[in-house]
């Protein structure tokens, strides 16, 4: 089935899970689109069956803390930000409930966590306005890059760039194999001193960014030229809070939550917004992403929602 405006329009909540006493703070689909992970700050971290559309495990982080939770390529293995005790980032192995490894080197919190798609590097981004390389396989920093400010950091699709945005108003690009060397590109942009870049994502097709702010506003650019093919606003953002923005798998449209649990929708292409969508959540939408391969997607404030289409049809992306 196609994601058109007619199709965006039509989802429905279908579960609601209230797992959570505090904020889920990140989640991540896997690769195969079965499950969802949560992180939240009650410690938790929460796996979904989406084929069953059911709370599958619970396993605990109370020590750390958890945030910024992501799939590695490996089945049942994550990594995760701390956000108690150190900033540590850790690699667990979800069946057995065991550290497979440490990541140490950051001394401020992480922000950015972004998995390679097609190898064991991963990237992090933190306050203490550095990127750190990673291969799952070492717990030594394969690579360090000093920034100007805090970062926020993801993978191409094809895992050879990552790009960095740097003091919400540059964006640099780095050709992984030789990111000593500095960035190949490097794109400004306005500075607004209202808000803060919170987040950047590629399209699946590469060819474009999603800059998240704290604001009410998020930026879609052209990830070769750097021009700003969109703004979008017009969702409610009060009180200045996290909100993750997402395209869907077809990279055709944008989605971000808002702080009176609407969910809006725009084609990426004419900029129109096409779905303004009730969550049914009690505050904030802090996450928001799409399945990778069935028609649904999921959003969380302390609760997660779990939003699909009217009959819940669960074909594949053609």
């Amino acid at each position: 089935m196609k994601l058109t405006d007619i199709v965006l329009r039509s989802f429905r909540v279908a579960k609601v899970f209230r797992e959570n006493s505090d904020k889920i703070n990140c989640f991540d689909f896997s690769p195969n689109g079965e499950t969802v992970i949560s992180s939240s700050d009650d410690d938790s971290i929460v796996l979904y069956d989406c084929q069953e559309g059911k709370p599958k495990r619970t396993l605990y982080s109370k020590k750390y803390g958890v945030d910024l939770i992501r799939y590695t390529h490996a089945a049942n293995t994550v990594v995760y930000s701390s956000n108690k005790i150190d900033d540590t980032i850790r690699y667990l192995s979800l069946h057995d409930n065991k550290y497979i490894r440490y990541f140490p080197g950051h001394n401020k919190r992480v922000v950015a966590l972004s998995m390679s798609p097609i190898d064991d590097t991963f990237i992090s981004g933190s306050l203490d306005k550095t990127i750190r390389l990673w291969d799952l396989r070492s717990p030594n920093c394969q690579g360090l890059m000093h920034l100007q400010g805090k970062p926020v950091c993801s993978f191409d699709p094809e895992g050879l760039i990552f790009a960095a945005g740097v003091n919400s108003e540059m964006v640099k690009l780095y050709d992984l194999r030789s990111f000593d060397k500095g960035p190949f590109a490097t794109f400004k942009m306005q500075y607004d001193r209202n808000c803060e870049w919170t987040g950047l994502k590629f399209s699946n097709d590469g060819k474009l960014i999603l800059i998240s702010t704290n604001g009410s506003f998020i930026r879609l650019i052209d990830a070769f030229k750097g021009a700003v093919m969109h703004t979008f606003g017009g969702y409610n953002n009060s009180k200045a809070v996290t909100l993750e923005a997402s395209f869907t798998p077809d990279s055709q449209f944008i989605m971000i939550g808002s702080d009176d649990g609407k969910i809006h929708v725009w084609n990426g292409e004419s900029g129109i917004k096409v779905a303004v969508l009730d969550g049914k959540h009690t505050g904030p939408i802090t996450c928001l992403q799409f399945n990778p391969k069935f028609m649904t997607f999921a959003s969380a404030c302390s609760n997660m929602v779990s939003i699909a289409k009217v009959h819940r049809l669960k074909q594949d992306f053609c």
